[in-house]
């Protein structure tokens, strides 16, 4: 049975875009494969953000942690444990002014992990966590995705492919706020609904 985790990170709840269309693309994944789905919903707002402390004990092995170290790097441990454990990366994300949430910088600063997740040869940084499939499902009131003001993709696409997550595919309701909003929200169903005939991650 493949593990899809699905990453969200709107503050508007049930009332998003991107979570729906998250929701959606999880669904068919599901109807597909039985896969189990576990949710990280980064709208909680409960994520740390990385200071001195925190990166020092996150790059402790874990047999020379301190209590302090443990209570410091455990979150970053359950976020890896997830990711690690997952065959398909499904992310549900809003451009906020131009980029990403902030939630899901401090999800990233978390994730990677010298050693872990990723680590550095004489060739330089080779990702760990290869062999996924990643979608990720975009909404912007404004923001043209792929333009040069949308500073969201390249992003993801790199700090993905960091991790060694390469095999990414973008969807995106951009431009929902003008006019013709409804229709570019169908259209990203619609490409959804398409994947039907791709394979998924085994």
């Amino acid at each position: 049975m493949t593990n899809i985790l699905h990453v969200t990170a709107s503050i508007r709840g049930d009332e998003s875009v991107s979570r729906k269309l998250g929701n959606r693309l999880v669904e068919r994944l599901r109807e597909r494969t039985g896969a189990s789905v576990t949710l990280r919903d980064l709208a909680h707002n409960d994520l740390p953000l990385i200071d001195a402390d925190r990166f020092a004990a996150n790059l402790t092995p874990l047999a020379e942690r301190g209590e302090q170290e443990r209570k410091l790097a455990a979150m970053g441990d359950d976020l890896i444990a997830e990711l690690q454990a997952a065959d398909t990366l499904v992310l549900s994300l809003p451009v906020y002014n131009f980029t990403m949430p902030s939630t899901l910088k401090a999800w990233a600063d978390l994730v990677a992990r010298a050693g872990t997740t990723f680590r550095y040869t004489e060739s330089g940084p080779q990702g760990l966590l290869t062999g996924k499939k990643a979608y990720a499902l975009i909404a912007s009131g404004g923001t043209p995705i792929g333009s040069e003001i949308d500073f969201l993709t390249p992003w993801l696409r790199h700090f993905l492919g960091f991790l060694g997550i390469t095999d990414l595919e973008i969807i995106a309701a951009d431009g929902i706020s003008g006019v013709d909003g409804e229709e570019k929200i169908a259209s990203a169903f619609d490409a959804i609904d398409a994947l039907e005939s791709q394979p998924v991650a085994a």
